[in-house]
Order: structure tokens, then sequence, then C-alpha cells
């Protein structure tokens, strides 16, 4: 259930929530932490949905923030509700006028106490998340550079030299499966590997961090080759018993190739955004690789 509130306040929005608690007969939501979504109108909705079912795993007051018009007397309106698939509390909250540029000052108030926070752009993110004013608030600071409007790698660079503990990307979150099996490629096969190719979409930023990340803990030479897609097709490492290979043409089911071995399929789908929310939820400490890894792609000039 949805109440909508036209010209209020954090005050208002707060005293709402409560009221909220009270209907659903829950003066606790267990609520583990607040997650606030920065999003453009037409993509609020979108953003939204991906965090109830995010939510489902990690129990949240879901703040939805809408930067309007920052033109003329300030004006905030929310849409306050909880239920309808939610595990804890929503806010969609659409600011207008001067407090576009302090939406700071509407969001804090409205933070769980003693709880952590997390702001998901799910677009285009700020240059520098962490002096955003909300980004600010934050422990946890999600950008995905894949869906920006245009210029995916150029936009993962700029959030590389950025880096402030805190901050990841949705296209490091998808790499997870990759990097795992490739690790357990190499612990089956302890093969000192010469060289390797990352195969995938042109202006795809986890293939850009991929290449990274091998150049990084391989210390070999990554060729990064284009391919149609759909994301990341293929990863081939180069050792003196032949080529180790993981290759995923069609973005759901793998063929995974070592030597000596017959070939074998590998489920590998793309997933979901709500999935790697989920994922990067489970921590709020600095991700320590990513960070290495983030220094390593704005060092490379060949990516």
């Amino acid at each position: 259930m949805l109440i909508a509130l036209n010209d209020t306040d954090s005050a208002g929005i707060a005293a709402e929530f409560v009221r909220a608690r009270t209907r659903a007969g829950s003066p606790a939501m267990g609520m583990v932490l607040t997650m606030v979504i920065v999003a453009d109108e037409d993509q609020a909705d979108t953003a939204m949905d991906m965090a109830r079912e995010a939510s489902h795993e990690h129990p949240a007051r879901v703040l939805g923030v809408i930067l309007g018009n920052g033109r003329g007397a300030s004006q905030v309106d929310a849409q306050v509700g909880t239920g309808s698939g939610w595990t804890g509390e929503t806010a969609l909250i659409r600011l207008t006028g001067e407090v576009v540029k302090h939406p700071d000052s509407v969001v804090l108030p409205l933070l769980l106490p003693d709880s952590p926070v997390a702001v998901w752009w799910p677009t285009n993110p700020p240059a520098d998340p962490a002096t955003d004013p909300l980004g600010r608030l934050a422990q946890r600071r999600v950008t995905d550079s894949a869906n920006v409007a245009r210029g995916g790698a150029a936009a993962l660079r700029h959030q590389c030299k950025a880096y402030t503990p805190g901050n990841t990307d949705l296209a490091w979150t998808r790499l997870t499966p990759w990097r795992a099996l490739l690790a357990a490629a190499l612990d089956q096969h302890p093969l000192k590997v010469s060289k390797a190719t990352v195969s995938a979409e042109r202006s795809n930023p986890s293939a850009d961090l991929l290449t990274a990340w091998l150049r990084l803990r391989l210390k070999v030479d990554v060729e990064r080759k284009t391919s149609k897609g759909p994301g990341i097709t293929s990863v081939q490492l180069e050792t003196a018993e032949g080529p180790i290979s993981i290759s995923r043409p069609d973005g759901r089911l793998a063929t995974y190739s070592s030597p000596g071995h017959p070939d074998r399929p590998i489920a590998l789908r793309r997933r979901d955004v709500h999935e790697l929310l989920a994922e990067e939820l489970r921590r709020l400490d600095e991700d320590e690789v990513y960070a290495a890894v983030a220094k390593t792609l704005t060092k490379s000039r060949s990516l």
C-alpha cells in the first residue's frame, strides 16, 4: 500500500513510516540498512523493483530519490508504504526547486539509526560518488558503468580514478562467477600462464576490469578482443600444455576446456541487477581486490 504525500518534508515522511508500520501491525520491521537510490524519473520504477527484489535478502528502508528541476521554490513529494513485496519500508521522493541542490537535508533525517547506508546510482553517477551530497552519507556507494547513457568504458575509468574505500561498480560484481571459474581452473591445472585473451563487446566495462584483474594476478600480457557479445564471450589462458578456456557465446551456458580433459558445459548466465545488488550488500567494508584492480585499470593505456 502506497500513500501519496504532496508538498511534504522529512518529518512528514517519517510520520507516515510510523503509521504504515502501525497499519501493518509491526512496530519493528527488522531492517538492517538504509538503501538510497538516486534515479531519473524514467528509471525510478525499474530501479525500485530491483531494490525490492534485493530487499528479500537484505530487509531495508529503501529511499528512492528523483532529482527534478532545480529552479524555483523547494518542494518535496513522496509515495510512502510497506507491503506489496517489500520486506521493509519504502519511499519514492521527488525533489524540485532549491532542495535539489541539498538532497541530503531531506534524506539524512530518514536514515535508520545505527545502521549502515548504501547509495546506488542505477544510471548516470556523479563524477566522484564519495563527495556527492548523498554519497557522503553512505558506507557503500554503488555505480553501474554498464548502464550509463553512453561510453560505459569511459565511465568506468572515471569511477576508477575517483575510487574511495566504499565505492564499487556493478561491472565488477558481474565478474564474480568468471573470477571464481578462472581461479578454480588454475587450481585444477597449476600451470604457468604465458598470456591471456578476453573477448567481449567493444564497450563492456566488465571486460576491461577482467583484463586488468588477469594482468594484476597473472603478471602476463592480456589481450582484449572485440566480439558480438552478449557481454563477455570468452577468456583463454595460454599454457605450455595447451589453452585453458571458458567460452560463453549465448550469455547463459559456457564451455570449459582444459588440456588433457574433455570439454564440459558450465552454467554461467548473465545475472539480473537485483542479484548483483544483493551480492554487494553482503559486505559493506572495503573491497581491496576491486581497489587494486581499479588502480591497475587507471594505469593501463591499452584498455
